[in-house]
């Protein structure tokens, strides 16, 4: 009798677990609607491509909230896909010697590519692949977005590949861990606190193009996705101020939920793999991570998810993956060869990629053409340069203030990344408007909306590096009384180096990005252009002239790509080598 009680007992506390706890019925609503969202979203996707046509966008704030649906959709389309890039293409990189020899500098001229420059050739690829449905239209925005988001992502995390302490690295060689198993346990990690911020940040890095990703022209082709960029477009287009502000409240509300229901847990979460000897003063929170932590049902359904995941991270498969390479080191004469033979094949392709170029664009374009856009590309150098100095300046001790204080970057974080996302179309009303009124140079006056694409990459990568800057340390200059100046030169800029080249590079690239969409504004009738490449980009791609937008966007792409080679790319290397966290 009291053998069948406890059986009855054991049986109603088995069952007991199972059953849901009040915290279920308070998550159960949240996953249901992302799954409704997920299902409409993807059922308007598969809908036929004339629909686009018989429903032009309204400016009946009514429909705000379906619009930001569908953004938030491709967004998060846009951001997996990113983060997959970055996993397989910055491994790629640090991993392999020759690999990375052709890989960062196609990485640099792939984030020096503007965004209209992808517009321009890939819109119609993605309409012709589904040439009746929406889904062409969505993956062409989903993929410009993309383009605004993995180049930042893929930096942070080559940057984290090549900046393993050597101790971790050798402790991980000393247990047999397969180059797998490494890559799971140690490197990724390691290099999840800066990408999550990242990952953030090329979420704001969207934001600012949205505009051009839904509401696509290039030359006779013109296509509108229902979305916030594409409301903002029309109410442009439109004049209409009280549309403005609805998304800019549109806006505040889709940022505030991507941080409530994505970031903060993901930063939580991220805090348990802070490299360091010491405990964190102040742990990171998430509301939405301790309630899925607190529910029992839901709890029980993701635990063999988990299980699964660590399973496959802990199997010994043997994945050729070498160690992250040092600045110096010995190489065979076999190995020179293959470098000669490598560097060969390279150089071959490369020359005929750009005569397939030049015989292109010159059937339309002339000397005197590439002179002139090789002078608005040095217009455009200056301003960037000027505004990455004032920008570092402005957000580095800024950065480590909030980075250091967990308690203010939780604060801090849903305002910085609005401010990131805030698209500088929203300021074209004003910027015209007193440009206009008051017979201003758009040379100098429209400069300050390129710093909308410039300083929240320095800020976000900065705010990473002190967020990861191990306590142990900061103790150390604590205990030593290292203060002032000297705590900076010798304790927290060799810390955050790394990470604020990271940024840098990444600023730098964005700000181009930026010049396409500040140096010619618009707003109804009214267009203000200033003199630079951005703006010649941006006016031929309206135009539609194939050859000069080839030329506009390989000058750029060249631009880019010397100045990192010259200035970015020495200082990266001198981080990597002399400012190793070790």
């Amino acid at each position: 009798m009291e053998f069948s009680f406890n059986l009855n007992r054991t049986a109603n506390a088995s069952a007991w677990r199972v059953l849901p706890n009040r915290w279920d019925f308070v998550a159960f609503p949240l996953m249901i609607g992302l799954i409704a969202m997920a299902a409409v979203g993807f059922h308007e996707t598969m809908a036929p491509i004339a629909t686009l046509k018989a429903q032009p966008i309204s400016l009946d704030p009514a429909n705000l909230p379906e619009y930001a649906m569908r953004t938030t959709l491709r967004m998060l389309a846009a951001m997996v896909a990113s983060l997959i890039f970055t996993l397989v293409y910055g491994t790629l990189a640090a991993k392999s010697r020759r690999a990375g020899q052709v890989l960062v500098p196609i990485l640099d001229i792939l984030q020096s590519v503007p965004v209209l420059g992808y517009i321009s050739f890939t819109v119609t690829f993605f309409l012709a692949l589904f040439p009746s449905r929406v889904l062409g239209a969505e993956l062409a925005a989903i993929f410009a977005i993309f383009t605004s988001q993995a180049w930042n992502m893929t930096f942070s995390f080559y940057q984290s590949l090549r900046t393993v302490p050597r101790d971790l690295d050798e402790v991980s060689r000393g247990f047999h861990l397969t180059g797998w198993q490494r890559f799971w346990k140690l490197e990724v990690p390691f290099s999840m606190p800066g990408l999550i911020w990242n990952m953030m940040m090329s979420m704001s890095g969207g934001w600012f193009f949205v505009v051009a990703s839904e509401a696509i022209t290039v030359g006779n082709n013109t296509i509108t996705l229902p979305g916030v960029g594409a409301y903002l477009a029309q109410a442009i287009a439109e004049k209409n101020l009280h549309a403005v502000g609805w998304v800019i409240l549109a806006m505040v509300v889709v940022i505030l939920a991507y941080d409530q229901f994505l970031f903060r847990p993901l930063v939580a979460w991220a805090d348990k793999f802070r490299m360091e000897n010491t405990s964190s003063g102040d742990a990171p929170e998430s509301w939405l991570l301790d309630l899925i932590r607190r529910t029992r049902l839901i709890h029980r359904l993701l635990v063999p998810m988990g299980f699964l995941l660590a399973t496959l991270a802990r199997i010994p498969l043997r994945v050729q993956l070498p160690k992250s390479l040092p600045v110096v080191t010995t190489i065979s004469k076999r190995s020179r060869i293959g470098d000669i033979v490598w560097a060969a094949f390279v150089i071959a392709l490369t020359v005929f990629v750009v005569w397939r170029v030049v015989a292109y664009v010159r059937t339309g374009v002339t000397l005197d053409e590439v002179w002139h856009v090789f002078v608005l590309g040095l217009i455009t150098l200056f301003r960037v340069l000027l505004l990455i100095a004032i920008a570092s300046v402005i957000w580095v001790p800024l950065g480590v203030l909030i980075g250091l204080r967990p308690a203010i970057a939780e604060k801090v974080q849903p305002l910085a990344q609005f401010l990131a996302a805030f698209p500088a179309n929203l300021l074209f009303p004003v910027f015209v408007i007193v440009i206009v009124r008051f017979h201003l140079n758009p040379d100098i006056w429209l400069s300050p909306l390129i710093v909308l694409g410039t300083q929240w990459y320095i800020l976000f990568n900065v705010i990473a590096g002190a967020s990861a800057y191990p306590n142990d340390y900061k103790e150390a200059a604590t205990n030593f009384r290292i203060r002032g100046w000297q705590w900076w030169k010798k304790a927290m800029l060799p810390g955050i180096f790394p990470y604020y080249i990271t940024g840098a590079i990444t600023a730098s690239g964005g700000a181009w990005n930026a010049s396409i969409v500040s140096e010619f504004v618009q707003w109804g009738d009214t267009k203000v252009v200033a003199h630079g490449l951005g703006s010649y980009i941006a006016q031929t791609t309206a135009a539609g002239d194939f050859p000069k937008i080839i030329l506009g966007i390989a000058m750029m792409s060249l631009f880019v790509t010397l100045f990192n080679r010259v200035l970015w790319r020495p200082l990266y290397t001198y981080a990597e080598s002399r400012l190793r966290l070790d």
